[in-house]
């Protein structure tokens, strides 16, 4: 953890955690947060989705849900940078309080609920970025939407001209019938139409972006299946594993853990990692995956790696540790790498997790 954060860290835990998140917003976009210092080590660099990624270690979306902060961001360090979610028309989310942190248990809980200031919004900032870092746009629907596959389109039309890839979030936990989605039917109809979507926009001209999938840890054996199936059909070009839990592990100590909402950091570690390990033998290793959830150190990132995943992302390690927690992974992890004999991060990627 840095100076800097050891000294700031006892003022942004002393507020309310969403008056806290909206102060360190502030801060960012004030410029006043330095950036970390450049990391060009070759032993982390990797090519993924047709991207050249300096590192592997993003941060997911959740934290700046409008993309009002993308270019301090990409100075602190992490390898990408996903903004969202983003629904197509402004809404306020679930009442406040609506973010909790579980501090014994280096944890938050969260009921949001796709907060967003809207599509219109988002695409003026996407569209004013300055830095050449890769950047995703995570997208969401509408709470009261009468078809939430069309949200979705709408979004991948808006903002694919704007980002490096495209998430399609189907899983977070705080908007009502969301997770349905995950559903074979539901899925198929998804996949399928933005499929359709990718190819027309691509006859007119525009290249073809990739689209991820960002799934839920709270899954069954025949869900695993039916999205490792659709992912194949539809050639989606990545997943992301995964999001928060509804489920609460046994061992939590924080006040709040009786809250309702989406369970996220370290307790979400293990459950994480096995839903990885299942994607990525459903798949073959053939899809790309993005592991978060948990993630900590430079052993996480390695473990998620031998698992099967090509990139990395975390968010809530950041509220705990600071904002130059990726650029410490990175430089541990390129140390561990060597360590262990290998030259690039493809080399090591699902070696514990045999196909």
């Amino acid at each position: 953890m840095s100076l800097l954060y050891r000294l700031a860290k006892p003022l942004f835990f002393s507020l309310d955690a969403e008056n806290a998140h909206n102060l360190s917003i502030k801060i960012l976009k004030s410029g006043l947060v330095p950036g970390a210092p450049t990391l060009r080590d070759p032993i982390l660099r990797s090519k993924v989705f047709g991207l050249d990624f300096p590192t592997p270690i993003g941060l997911s979306a959740g934290y700046d849900k409008n993309a009002a902060v993308l270019d301090p961001l990409a100075r602190l360090g992490f390898g990408f940078v996903e903004a969202g979610s983003v629904t197509p028309q402004p809404q306020a989310g679930n009442p406040k309080p609506r973010i909790f942190r579980l501090e014994s248990d280096n944890a938050i809980i969260n009921r949001f609920g796709f907060n967003s200031q809207g599509l219109m919004v988002a695409a003026g900032n996407f569209a004013k970025r300055s830095s050449t870092g890769i950047v995703g746009a995570n997208l969401g629907a509408n709470k009261d939407s009468p078809d939430r596959i069309d949200d979705y389109v709408q979004g991948l039309q808006k903002l694919a001209p704007l980002v490096d890839y495209i998430t399609v979030n189907i899983s977070s936990p705080n908007t009502p019938g969301l997770r349905t989605l995950h559903g074979k039917q539901e899925l198929d109809d998804l996949l399928g139409r933005l499929h359709e979507t990718r190819a027309e926009m691509v006859s007119s001209d525009l290249r073809s972006i990739p689209i991820l999938l960002k799934i839920a840890p709270d899954l069954t054996d025949d869900d695993k299946s039916d999205i490792a199936a659709a992912s194949l059909e539809f050639s989606l070009d990545g997943l992301i594993i995964s999001n928060t839990t509804i489920s609460r592990p046994p061992g939590l100590q924080g006040k709040h853990l009786t809250e309702v909402g989406g369970l996220s950091g370290a307790p979400l570690k293990s459950l994480s990692l096995s839903v990885l390990k299942d994607m990525y033998k459903a798949t073959s290793g053939a899809i790309p995956l993005i592991g978060v959830g948990g993630i900590e150190t430079a052993d996480d990132a390695l473990a998620r790696l031998k698992a099967g995943a090509s990139l990395l992302q975390l968010y809530t390690a950041m509220v705990y540790r600071g904002p130059y927690i990726a650029h410490e992974i990175n430089q541990e992890l390129a140390a561990l790498l060597r360590k262990q004999n290998y030259s690039s991060i493809a080399d090591c990627i699902g070696v514990d997790t045999p196909l």
